[in-house]
């Protein structure tokens, strides 16, 4: 519904051909009209035969006159929450924050409230809301995004001209974007850029892997430190730069070339050999030019007491 523009006036049209279904005569008629939408439109009453409600099984007769009421689409409502947020920065035209684990971006299946949009609202009321797509609706200022238990810093844009400002930079590829993670096993190079295409994976559908038909996706790593338990498993602390932006692209990259985020539950072993509370991926800097007046800025966040006590557990190979 939330694809069909508003109709004010009924749709209407004169049967030519005898025989048919009403629900088949309107779809034919209209074939923008799904003939789910057209039998539920029937089943309400918004369907009209000669001037009176008929059902969808109905015969049709050549001449006979047929009027059909779509509803203006009902877009979802974003409701302001006054929720926790930590801000790094904030001006007429940006806000900046540092998202912590567990807030999703914004509302979803799932996720209709709680989000850092619901929590921006609150604090930007102005925040701009599309009238029309149900996706700016929903996500209103977003110009990208990190999973649910990624914690670190996020831009959000608060117009419209700040809006594609900043996308272009993000499809540019001029915004540089920096996580901290921690890895399983050993990672023998100190720097090194994994170069491999991701895409869905072919069989479990909510997650995204290595396909050679993907897009093209680029991930580089350094300043690679090796950590080590009690016991003396080794585990990796990398500094990672994103050069592209694929769904969950470093969990899925890291977990390819063999080193899976600790934490991971989606792409890390079924039996993690450090105990974590999430994946250990922190989204620990972002630059990028100031929509409005073109400077250059970084916004950095430390890396959060429940990553610190992780990493506490372990202590620095030499």
């Amino acid at each position: 519904m939330a694809q069909l523009e508003p109709i004010v006036a009924p749709l209407t049209f004169t049967v030519k051909t005898a025989g048919e279904r009403l629900d088949r005569a309107v779809v034919t008629a209209f074939p923008e009209l799904s003939r789910a939408l057209v039998q539920r439109l029937i089943n309400e009453g918004q369907v009209t035969l000669n001037g009176h409600a008929a059902r969808a099984a109905t015969k049709v007769h050549a001449g006979d006159a047929v009027a059909v009421i779509v509803p203006a689409p009902v877009l979802p409502k974003v409701e302001a929450e006054v929720l926790p947020l930590d801000v790094l920065y904030e001006d007429a035209d940006i806000v900046v924050v540092n998202k912590a684990a567990g807030m999703v971006v914004h509302p979803g299946a799932g996720n209709a409230s709680g989000t850092l949009v619901n929590a921006l609202l609150a604090r930007c009321p102005d925040l701009m809301v599309g009238e029309t797509a149900e996706a700016d609706v929903l996500r209103p200022g977003i110009v990208h995004r990190l999973d649910k238990d990624t914690s670190g810093v996020l831009v959000v844009a608060k117009h419209e001209a700040a809006i594609r400002t900043l996308q272009r930079q993000f499809k540019g590829r001029t915004v540089t974007k920096r996580y901290t993670a921690l890895l399983i096993g050993h990672l023998p190079q100190t720097e090194g850029i994994i170069d491999a295409p991701i895409a869905r994976h072919p069989v479990h559908r909510q997650r995204m892997a290595v396909v050679n038909s993907g897009k093209p996706a680029r991930t580089r790593w350094e300043g690679a430190q090796v950590w080590r338990d009690a016991q003396g498993h080794p585990f990796t602390l990398v500094d990672v730069a994103l050069l592209t932006g694929r769904t969950h692209q470093i969990r899925v990259h890291f977990s390819w070339l063999g080193y899976p985020l600790v934490g991971d539950s989606i792409y890390g072993p079924g039996r993690q050999p450090l105990k974590a509370p999430r994946q250990f991926l922190h989204a620990r800097e972002l630059t990028f030019n100031h929509p409005q007046t073109g400077e250059r800025m970084t916004f950095s966040a430390l890396l959060p007491d429940d990553l610190q006590a992780v990493l506490a557990k372990l202590v620095l190979s030499t």
